[in-house]
């Protein structure tokens, strides 16, 4: 399926000289004098080699096909995350590399939804939003309710975040796992 190489965000999977690359990072640079383009920086799924390419905004990209099934998180052994298909009880290990940061937002029996591409695993698509417990913050000041100061949080996944001075050890927050931002707590 293509698509305009404006419509590039991070994590998308595309074909980029006939091999599946997801999009680590992009920015959208319009200069003064010339035409608008997208500078990316991209990661071969398959070697796991990671180089930049600019894209000019006219350009179409093709969208790699991929198969999606929920999964849910078991475990890591150090080297690979385990993930459990929960109808036919079968395991696929996801290497540390090709999952990248969307590691360190898994926490066991967690479902999630695996991207295969020919058959084999190779990435996760978090939930929008993942709510978390706040294991370590300093305690929150009476009255701090309106203003804008921030302290850090260590969520139950090993997570920091920043959080408003409300906040306390113990609630229930909802993070925004793809930019790593504190959205609301939870009530």
């Amino acid at each position: 399926m293509a698509m305009s190489a404006s419509q590039l965000r991070r994590g998308r999977v595309i074909m980029h000289d006939g091999q599946p690359c997801r999009v680590v990072e992009f920015q959208h640079i319009k200069p003064g004098k010339g035409p608008a383009y997208m500078q990316t920086k991209l990661k071969n799924i398959l070697t796991g080699a990671i180089f930049d390419y600019r894209f000019r905004a006219a350009d179409t990209v093709e969208r790699a096909v991929m198969q999606t099934q929920e999964l849910q998180y078991l475990y890591h052994d150090g080297h690979h995350h385990y993930f459990m298909n929960n109808e036919t009880f079968e395991q696929f290990p996801i290497s540390d590399e090709a999952l990248g940061d969307s590691a360190l937002w898994l926490i066991p029996n967690m479902n999630v939804q695996v991207e295969f591409l020919e058959g084999q695993p190779f990435g996760v698509q978090l939930p929008r939003t993942l709510e978390l417990r706040v294991e370590e913050t300093e305690p929150g000041v009476r009255g701090d309710t309106r203003t804008s100061v921030t302290k850090p949080a260590k969520l139950e996944n090993g997570v920091t975040v920043q959080v408003p001075a409300f906040v306390n050890q113990g609630e229930l927050i909802r993070v925004d796992p793809e930019e790593g931002t504190y959205i609301e707590r939870v009530r």
